[in-house]
């Protein structure tokens, strides 16, 4: 990839092409991720619908333990779509280049470890739930919350509930004519990224373990590592 484009994915400046093609590269990581990390924690880690409706199922049958398990990973997501919006607006204030870039770097790392030390982490329990479980829905909430900000909340990754309804929105207006085709594609298309990125991410779990999110983490360093070099050079220069 040539580094003026790849500067352009998680640069300050936004335009809508780039919003896109970031979006696409996220929807599948988090597909991977969501699959994959199903097969590793037994759940799901990308949207809360499920966690909360479990909660409240485990919070009607008195199962309270159960219950602690849900709301760690809430809180677990919840705190890592906050980290996100700490070091965006930190980054924003300090005037780095790297705004963007920093919480998918953060991600990065964060899925590298599991990558690396996840058999070992799934035996130690963090929020109620083993430290797997956080690392997963943490890492969920930092990347949602900063598609959301750097897209103004137009392009969602981490969970395709939204965009299967916007989709039907879209189909629904066909008849009328009025249907936005550029956005029902763009749609598709990240629907579909996320669902090939399941099915990788399944496979390469079930035939590597958890090394298979290592190519992940990796991909998302070359996402965001040029800004960050960006601030990094000008650093030097001072």
């Amino acid at each position: 990839m040539p580094i003026h484009y790849i500067r352009t994915l998680t640069s300050q400046a936004r335009s809508p092409r780039a919003n896109r093609h970031l979006g696409f590269a996220l929807a599948f990581t988090a597909g991977a991720i969501n699959a994959g990390g199903f097969l590793a924690v037994r759940q799901y880690t990308s949207h809360m619908t499920g966690i909360i409706s479990a909660a409240a199922d485990r919070l009607a049958l008195g199962a309270a333990a159960l219950v602690l398990d849900a709301l760690g990973a809430l809180l677990s997501f919840l705190l890592g779509a906050a980290c996100t919006a700490v070091m965006v607006n930190h980054a924003r204030r300090r005037g780095l280049a790297s705004e963007y870039a920093l919480p998918l770097l953060l991600e990065a790392l964060l899925l590298l470890a599991f990558g690396v030390l996840g058999a070992r982490l799934a035996g130690v329990e963090g929020l109620f739930v083993p430290v797997t479980v956080m690392l997963l829905c943490f890492m969920m909430g930092l990347q949602n919350a900063l598609m959301t900000k750097l897209s103004h909340a137009e392009i969602r990754t981490t969970h395709m509930t939204g965009i299967v309804t916007d989709i039907g929105i879209e189909l629904g207006k066909l008849p009328y004519r009025t249907a936005n085709g550029a956005r029902l594609r763009l749609l598709c298309t990240l629907l579909l990224c996320f669902f090939g990125g399941g099915v990788l991410g399944a496979l390469g779990f079930a035939h590597v373990g958890y090394l298979s999110t290592v190519p992940l983490a990796l991909l998302l360093c070359v996402l965001a590592i040029v800004p960050a070099l960006d601030d990094l050079g000008a650093l030097a220069r001072r």
